[in-house]
């Protein structure tokens, strides 16, 4: 089971960045180019976006659970005993991601809100950028290419 969620985990991150990049791309074009918000196009790339990463957020729980390199590594090694590798997979990478999705979360919830197109782009590129960065900063590139 673990080798299976580990798999699906792994390769499902490559979809979400790919579409959380492409809502963030799309709202800064959206905010820089003065462009009208719309339903079929802008508001589905960032729902999409939204979707994606929450099923990936709950993805990366279960994976926490089952697999040795999550809770069970804090479990049998203590905070002190992990090393560096360790502590990214089993604090770090997590404890980050699920900000990075309240960042998310809270721009989708701000940009429902607002009634000009400008200032929905502006929301939607500042909190999924923030997002998408926080991520990105805690990804553990060493296992992801090797």
């Amino acid at each position: 089971m673990y080798e299976i969620i580990y798999n699906l985990h792994s390769f499902f991150a490559y979809i979400v960045l790919i579409v959380l990049v492409i809502a963030v791309i799309n709202a800064i074009i959206g905010f820089t180019g003065n462009k009208m918000f719309t339903l079929e196009k802008d508001f589905r790339i960032s729902l999409f976006a939204l979707i994606l990463a929450h099923i990936q957020l709950l993805i990366g729980i279960i994976l926490y659970f089952v697999s040795p390199k999550g809770f069970n590594a804090i479990s049998e090694f203590g905070m002190g005993g992990l090393t560096s590798a360790a502590r990214l997979l089993a604090v770090e990478h997590p404890f980050i991601n699920i900000i990075a999705l309240v960042f998310i979360t809270i721009g989708w919830s701000k940009h429902k809100k607002i009634m000009e197109a400008k200032r929905k782009f502006k929301t939607i590129a500042i909190f999924y950028g923030i997002g998408l960065v926080l991520i990105l900063s805690r990804l553990p590139w060493g296992q992801w290419f090797a």
